[in-house]
């Protein structure tokens, strides 16, 4: 019985670093704001062309198209698509 839980211990302390780094409250990596940045310009947005006087507006306008455009598609944000008669 003794082993048994000698045994649990060691599991649960080979485990806890696991399931701490798979929290979700990560800070981006760098690949990830370069996606939201090309997101962000393919949505229309380029700030060597803005206005600064229009700055707040134009950006805000470009993430709001790039939100409607990723819940519209499920989330996908990049990738390729399929279209032909359904497998059989």
């Amino acid at each position: 019985m003794k082993s048994l839980v000698q045994a649990v211990v060691i599991a649960a302390t080979l485990v806890a670093p696991v399931a701490v780094f798979a929290q979700s409250n990560q800070p981006k990596t760098r690949a990830e704001v370069r996606e939201e940045l090309i997101q962000i310009e393919k949505a229309g947005y380029n700030p060597a062309r803005s206005n600064p006087n229009e700055y707040p507006a134009n950006i805000q306008a470009a993430e709001a198209r790039v939100a409607a455009q990723n819940s519209a598609v499920g989330g996908v944000t990049s990738g390729s698509s399929q279209q032909g008669k359904a497998a059989q």
